[in-house]
């Protein structure tokens, strides 16, 4: 081991060439997956590097690549539906997920609070990002145009001008799936009740229940609120709810924070859940789990789509060795591959007490 006057230093670029025997130049090439080397020349000289404990100059790498490293996660979400008072929700999820992946590239994850304005966007050193669930004209997409940063989204985009490459977290088969459940319990009277905005969730699951209430002969019943209520709006639409269609036998809340707020109205009308009202939910998180009664809600596979899209968004970028991965997307990034049919992370619902009961007769 190199050593000074202090102890043991660390090994340079120029200790691996000796020890290899080749120059720093090919030591370059083959630690970073450029130039033209031999195959089993770069491999060689990955295992003498890693025998010596070298460690690249990081600072020294972005500065010759003119990259930051970084890649950032953000949304137009609000806390209080994407985490709430705990911030373990649906956001903080993803971007666990994203953080573990972007490293195992090379790369660390800038977390964005979600925020209406995308305005810190301008402020972070990032190579591209992936947005969560945007919106049609979306602050956080219109700043990395502005700024011409490659991003992908996570949940297909809803503007008709966003071409960019999305995975799918399949926002109408979700609500088809739950639909479907609240009828073999027996609905007869179900009502949806959605974001008011244009997330693909909400934009693909309004067109699921109109043609199951089409289908089923339902009278169509749906309630909107801000997101930026959370459980309080979930309360007061769903108190609202219950008073103007006193039939409604189950709700599909699809923003668990709005079916929190929802369950606390039902009981508060002296309703019990589930056999006078059925409640379920979109995302399987933290709020599903510990609400009482727990809600039935669907495992989105929020880890599988969250790493695809990381694989995604580096393919974009040109990453060496990104496009190797998978990506179970709507449009497929260049380079992005479809993984096998029966490796697609379908959506699951997940019964809990919340809507299990004997189905009713017709």
């Amino acid at each position: 081991m190199p050593t000074s006057r202090s102890g043991p230093r660390p090994p340079t670029i120029a200790d691996v060439a000796q020890a290899a025997g080749v120059s720093r130049t090919t030591v370059s090439h083959a630690l970073n997956g450029i130039g033209k080397v031999d195959p089993r020349t770069r491999e060689r000289i990955k295992k003498v590097a890693a025998d010596l404990g070298y460690r690249p100059n990081l600072r020294a790498q972005r500065l010759r690549r003119g990259r930051s490293q970084a890649i950032a996660l953000a949304s137009s979400m609000p806390f209080a539906v994407a985490g709430g008072p705990s911030r373990l929700g649906f956001y903080m999820e993803v971007a666990a997920a994203a953080a573990e992946c972007a490293l195992v590239h090379g790369y660390a994850l800038v977390l964005l609070p979600p925020a209406r304005s995308g305005s810190a966007l301008y402020s972070v050193d990032i190579d591209g990002a992936i947005v969560v669930e945007p919106e049609a004209q979306d602050p956080a997409v219109a700043q990395l145009r502005e700024r011409q940063l490659p991003y992908v989204t996570l949940g297909r985009p809803t503007d008709p001008q966003d071409d960019a490459p999305h995975v799918d977290l399949h926002g109408g088969r979700v609500a088809e799936l739950l639909l479907d459940h609240l009828r073999e319990q027996g609905a007869r009277h179900p009502a949806l009740f959605v974001g008011a905005g244009t997330r693909h969730s909400t934009v693909d699951a309004l067109a699921a229940y109109e043609r199951a209430a089409a289908a089923h002969g339902w009278e169509p019943v749906v309630v909107t609120a801000p997101e930026e209520g959370g459980e309080q709006a979930g309360y007061e639409q769903c108190a609202a709810l219950l008073a103007e269609h006193p039939s409604t036998d189950a709700v599909c809340v699809l923003v668990d924070a709005f079916a929190v707020g929802a369950v606390r109205a039902i009981r508060e009308l002296g309703r019990r859940i589930p056999e006078d009202v059925m409640v379920v939910t979109r995302y399987d998180g933290l709020r599903a789990r510990t609400c009482d009664p727990p809600l039935t809600a669907v495992d989105l596979h929020l880890d599988r789509a969250t790493a695809d899209a990381v694989v995604l968004l580096l393919a974009r970028m040109g990453v060496a060795g990104a496009a190797d991965g998978d990506a179970r997307t709507g449009p497929l990034g260049e380079g992005a591959q479809r993984p096998a049919a029966e490796d697609t992370g379908e959506p699951r619902v997940v019964v809990r007490a919340s809507s299990l009961r004997r189905p009713r007769r017709p």
